[in-house]
């Protein structure tokens, strides 16, 4: 069951040396929030019990599929592009799991970051991001994922309640 009350304060220091202050809320929709100040929907993709998790982007890093909302589209539209485009997979099922708030981000205001959990399946095999973001996926055992990114406590509660949803979902078929 999701605890609506749930809220997480965190900081994180960027390779600039900037400090990024962050609110995350546990959330099963995202009713309420301003539209134009969501930026970024990410999932937690799952295929056969394994997590998808893609490498690149700006950081050159690993970390979760999904990326920024483009006029016009649904938060729904823009994680099951971000997940096509980004891994070569398609959407069969997703859910909110909750957002992030970065508070007065580039001194234009608060913004948004939307996390779903996402069952997904492959189209083909992965080539290449048409976008040139993601580089390479794996699938990995959600237990290991803190080998491959660590997102600190809202990370942990994120990767948490997606593995819970899935759980769920896998038990509701």
């Amino acid at each position: 069951m999701i605890n609506k009350d749930l809220v997480i304060f965190d900081e994180w220091v960027d390779p600039e040396g900037k400090k990024w202050s962050f609110e995350y809320h546990n959330s099963d929709d995202f009713l309420g929030l301003p539209y134009d100040r969501c930026k970024q929907c990410y999932g937690v993709c799952f295929y056969n019990e394994k997590m998808v998790i893609g490498y690149g982007g700006n950081k050159k890093s690993w970390g979760l599929i999904g990326g920024t909302i483009e006029k016009g589209e649904t938060f729904i539209e823009t994680l099951t592009r971000e997940v096509e485009e980004e891994s070569n997979m398609r959407v069969i099922s997703a859910m909110p799991i909750g957002y992030q708030k970065v508070p007065n981000a580039y001194g234009e205001g608060d913004f948004y970051q939307l996390r779903f959990m996402a069952v997904v399946e492959p189209i083909g095999e992965f080539v290449s991001d048409p976008a040139g973001g993601i580089t390479e996926i794996k699938l990995i055992d959600p237990k290991e994922y803190k080998s491959y990114f660590d997102w600190g406590t809202i990370g942990d509660e994120i990767i948490r309640r997606a593995n819970e949803l899935y759980l769920q979902s896998k038990i509701n078929l």
